[in-house]
């Protein structure tokens, strides 16, 4: 993306306010105040142990915060509300989906299956407990409708019945954006999407992130640079656990504070 500039007028999809992380004496995050604007494609970056995994897990509901408070904007909501209590699962609901650094699929089920059991998840409290029990879940033809279509949306559709173990790495990292896709998400959170690809994977998988995510918000981490100046509106540095810049690729390339952090050396802009 890094294309367009948002409106003056976007709402916040997301807030964090003094978001801390300890881990006994460890502080991994330390009082992040992040705000993303509804839209926008934010890059998170930051050497290793900087606390952006942690922060992924915050917002997620995978971790427990020590301090502070966590807002979301979620599909019924015209400002942000607290969520920092919720469930992982009721964040899901509530329109957040993860992906995470290592891929996180049903091996053992078809590439259709691990689509369609994501999309189930968010429409099991309209099918009804008995329902469920006593009819066959493909039947219900608003599911596998939507189950076709998020595979061809993702390209998976030639092997939809594949199972997933048998896919290429490319393709298992596809087919775990199209899981993230089910869920029906307002905010996308990736973690090192590109982690292990040849060129040719990252660069397919670049071209995915701008196709089928351009109505959503995206939050990525991610190291590879290039990316991060492709796609990003704006990029969030940490460092230590605390925020150390944010701004727009050419701002962030030029920062040096940022350079000499993390960086090394000066990005070309």
């Amino acid at each position: 993306m890094a294309t367009e500039p948002l409106p003056n007028n976007t709402d916040p999809i997301l807030r964090t306010e003094g978001l801390v992380k300890r881990f006994g004496e460890f502080t991994a995050t330390d009082h992040v105040d992040l705000e993303l604007e509804r839209g926008e494609f934010r890059s998170l970056i930051g050497p290793n142990g900087a606390g952006k995994t942690t922060l992924f897990n915050l917002i997620s509901g995978a971790l427990p915060v020590t301090d502070g408070e966590i807002y979301f904007a979620g599909r019924d909501d015209e400002e942000p509300t607290a969520i920092t209590s919720l469930s992982p699962a009721e964040r899901v609901r509530r329109g957040i989906g993860r992906s995470f650094q290592i891929s996180n699929i049903f091996g053992g089920l078809s590439v259709r299956e691990n689509v369609r059991l994501a999309v189930q998840s968010v429409n099991r409290e309209e099918i009804g407990l008995l329902e469920s029990l006593f009819r066959p879940t493909d039947r219900y033809d608003e599911i596998a409708a939507e189950t076709e279509r998020i595979l061809e949306r993702v390209g998976l559709e030639s092997v939809a019945d594949v199972t997933a173990n048998a896919l290429a790495y490319g393709d298992r990292r596809r087919l775990e954006i199209g899981v993230v896709l089910a869920t029906d998400p307002e905010l996308v959170l990736l973690d090192e999407p590109t982690a292990g690809m040849s060129v040719d994977e990252t660069r397919e998988t670049i071209e995915l992130i701008q196709n089928v995510l351009v109505d959503q918000t995206l939050l990525l981490i991610e190291h590879d640079i290039e990316l991060v100046m492709e796609l990003s509106d704006r990029i969030s540095v940490l460092n230590h656990g605390e925020l150390l810049a944010e701004g727009t690729p050419n701002q962030i390339a030029s920062n040096q504070a940022v350079q000499d952090a993390y960086l090394g050396g000066t990005l070309d802009e």
